[in-house]
């Protein structure tokens, strides 16, 4: 099969803002030799291939069945001008991920890549790396898909919940103490008097969706390999083979490298699997894990009574009154980290933001840009209509109440006094100020404030014009 003039074109425009997968820098980073062994994999390959933008799939796709290499001469020809810029980038991440060869003069997959990605694509190969699917037995039965989402849902939510609890005199379910690291480690929670309480970086982090909630802790959990003495091929493969199983289906344990089978607890905790108990010798994945390179959302729209986490909940008038309709507790701490909650309904939370709430978010860290973020992400449908979408006299209360706040800031460096003349204390002054490093000035009493960065410059000039005669 030989590629057609014009298949690098650029699919959509999406492709032109579309940011790259969180995984695909990390996999960068990684050296030639630990991808080419994950390359060997091929549930690897299709997860990978499922993680680049439009573009990078279609040069994939465009050298997958040629069996000699391409010039690049040839490949370039068949780049519109308007679209070169995006095509070298596209080219670069998939050269940086040891897909395609790095030469100047002809293109070609990596030999390893291209035979497992075939694979993949037909269906050939012996390598079980989509996992191995555990006999049947008529003794016990698997969880089914509807009970699998509220496993993952409730050990999801327990960890956000444990977020945004703690330190607010709440006792929440604790996850696992692996998770309570993890979370630590990666900056969402930092310790306070003994307890772990959410950071600005946290409550940022619940800004986003759950797919990117996931990958954020999944790449900290990766940088951990290491220094647990875990295989990083391994570790990853694992995490890809989870996101190309069949969700409701079980699965063995026995084909499983040993860092797999030690990463079976933590993805117990985080809700990525199930199993019936910890030396079961089969799991469940769950939709968390079967999405992982999928643009399907990872929790289940709903669950119950509840109806998940629903984008769009809330109404703020021009009173400060919020009325938030939903009742899923989650949803309900973190809007207690910032407004003043009055009253509970089945299926209504009201509240206020006031001076007091918003203070008390400060000092936790979360900043007034974040809280209005989080109002308009969650704005419900009704309030989409209004332009602008907050009223603009309560996103300025908000920020001016952070004002308050930060009403003094306290910088080290220099106080320059004494001056002899008017002179000498303009000329010195002056000076500084060709360096930037002046924070105050009183031209009446004679004397400025620098800073620290600036101080032997200043020092330096003046025993310089010391020197030649200035008194």
């Amino acid at each position: 099969m030989s590629p057609r003039p014009g298949e690098t074109s650029v699919p959509d425009a999406d492709a032109k803002i579309s940011l790259p997968h969180p995984l695909i820098p990390f996999l960068q980073l990684q050296s030639q030799t630990t991808l080419t062994r994950l390359y060997q994999l091929p549930s690897s390959c299709l997860s990978i291939y499922r993680l680049l933008s439009p573009l990078e799939r279609q040069l994939v796709m465009s050298l997958l069945w040629l069996e000699t290499a391409i010039p690049v001469s040839t490949m370039a020809a068949w780049v519109v001008r308007e679209s070169k810029q995006l095509y070298d980038d596209a080219l670069s991440t998939l050269q940086r991920l040891h897909i395609v060869s790095n030469s100047l003069v002809k293109l070609a997959l990596n030999s390893t890549f291209k035979t497992s990605f075939r694979q993949a694509i037909t269906g050939s190969g012996t390598s079980q790396s989509f996992g191995v699917p555990a006999e049947t037995d008529d003794k016990r039965t698997s969880l089914g898909v509807e009970a699998l989402d509220g496993y993952a849902l409730e050990r999801w939510e327990t960890i956000l919940h444990y977020m945004v609890s703690s330190g607010t005199g709440q006792n929440p379910p604790k996850p696992s103490p692996g998770v309570q690291y993890l979370l630590q480690r990666s900056g969402l929670m930092v310790a306070h008097h003994g307890l772990l309480q959410i950071t600005s970086i946290g409550f940022q982090f619940l800004l986003h969706s759950p797919h990117d909630q996931l990958w954020a802790l999944l790449l900290q959990y990766l940088d951990m390999a290491e220094q647990r003495q875990m295989d990083l091929v391994e570790v990853l493969s694992f995490l890809f083979m989870l996101s190309t199983m069949q969700l409701g289906r079980e699965y063995s344990t026995e084909k499983l490298g040993v860092s797999q089978n030690a990463m079976l607890e933590d993805l117990r905790d985080y809700g990525l699997i199930w199993q019936r108990r910890p030396s079961s010798k089969c799991f469940s994945p769950t939709r968390l894990s079967t999405t992982l390179t999928s643009s399907s959302p990872p929790l289940p729209t709903t669950t119950g009574t509840s109806s998940g986490p629903q984008d769009r909940f809330i109404v703020l008038e021009t009173n400060y009154r919020i009325y938030a309709y939903t009742d899923n507790p989650l949803q309900t701490a973190v809007l207690n980290l910032f407004v003043s909650l009055k009253y509970r309904f089945p299926n209504l939370v009201v509240g206020s933001i006031t001076r007091d709430s918003v203070k008390k978010a400060l000092n936790n860290g979360i900043s007034a840009d974040q809280i209005i973020s989080y109002l308009i992400t969650h704005a419900h449908p009704q309030m989409r209509k209004n332009n602008p979408l907050l009223p603009v006299t309560v996103q300025d209360q908000i920020r001016l109440w952070e004002l308050e706040r930060n009403r003094l800031k306290s910088s080290e460096g220099y106080l320059y006094t004494s001056f002899t003349s008017q002179a000498d204390y303009e000329l010195v002054l002056n000076y500084a100020k060709e360096l930037d490093v002046v924070l105050w000035e009183n031209s009446g009493k004679r004397c400025f404030f620098g800073t620290m960065e600036g101080h032997a410059n200043i020092r330096g000039f003046i025993e310089r014009r010391t020197s030649g005669g200035m008194t």
